[in-house]
């Protein structure tokens, strides 16, 4: 996904249309000169999101010479410059919040969930996503989540059907199992359970995927053994990096952590701007021929 030279294009047009990154007023009153902007972690992270800093500045400057200093999904220490760009000091200038905010939030993403793996190392339980993604980016926060170490989940609602609280109440007299025999053949199905009788009602509809919500560890730990060998059973609802080893020790064999992707601090990183001299000390030639389509 990182190799595509694709990845994130639409998203990254998209970011720069918004801060009218080709309409930068105050750029434009330095002149056309050459710089150089390095991109540095201010504090101990996991690094997401350099194939969008490579496409953001390849849409301002294509002749951009780009260095990554680092690969995607490292672990950095404060004070790693994480890329290097030079490049026309007005594209630079136009790129860098946007390239910054791309980075910072995947990184962010990214690090949270690199937390929340290593506290189940281990266990056999494996760190998951929900749908809880900011409007538009939910492709880019998935893939941090990967970076992160986070496993696949269902990403839409196509892909999977996901019995909910909100399924259960519109039932209206029928049973789980009658709802569920029009499945379309090969959809994986899930179905959430908050009560003994929706996992009563689920397991004799001969559901082999559970969704625990908003249990705590000792509860999940006894539908666990209710349900057996041959049943996945995720946890959900309000787990944290800090409380989800006690899920994985429940007997969890996913664990969904909305704060993965609402609630992420954005990676403090920071882009450093300087003029680039050339050998002789002055400032080298630039081209302001614009990039070929």
């Amino acid at each position: 996904m990182a190799e595509s030279p694709k990845f994130g294009l639409l998203e990254v047009r998209r970011a720069l249309a918004e801060d009218r990154a080709r309409d930068d007023i105050t750029t434009r009153l330095l002149g056309p000169r050459s710089a150089e902007a390095r991109f540095v972690a201010q504090a101990p992270l996991v690094i997401a999101g350099l194939p969008l800093l490579t496409t953001v500045f390849r849409e301002l400057d294509w002749r951009a010479a780009i260095t990554l200093s680092t690969t995607e999904g490292s672990w950095v220490e404060a004070g790693t410059t994480v890329a290097t760009v030079r490049g026309v000091a007005s594209a630079l200038l136009a790129g860098e919040r946007v390239a910054l905010n791309f980075l910072q939030r995947l990184s962010g993403v990214a690090t949270l969930t690199r937390r929340a793996t290593a506290a189940v190392k281990d266990t056999p339980a494996k760190i998951t996503h929900t749908r809880k993604t900011t409007p538009g980016l939910r492709n880019l926060e998935l893939y941090a989540v990967a970076i992160g170490g986070g496993v696949e989940n269902r990403a839409s609602l196509a892909v999977a059907i996901l019995w909910k609280d909100n399924h259960w109440a519109l039932l209206n007299g029928r049973s789980l199992r009658d709802a569920l025999q029009t499945s379309p053949p090969g959809v994986p199905i899930i179905v959430e359970v908050e009560s003994e009788s929706q996992l009563e009602a689920a397991l004799a509809a001969g559901v082999t995927h559970l969704l625990i919500d908003n249990q705590p560890p000792e509860v999940l730990a006894a539908w666990v053994r209710r349900a057996g060998p041959g049943v996945t059973i995720q946890a959900s609802g309000g787990i944290t990096a800090e409380t989800v080893r006690a899920y994985a020790e429940a007997g969890a064999s996913l664990i969904a952590i909305g704060a993965l992707t609402h609630s992420a601090p954005a990676a403090p990183i920071r882009c450093d701007i300087s003029a680039a001299a050339t050998a002789g000390g002055g400032a080298p030639a630039v081209s302001t021929a614009p990039a070929p389509r």
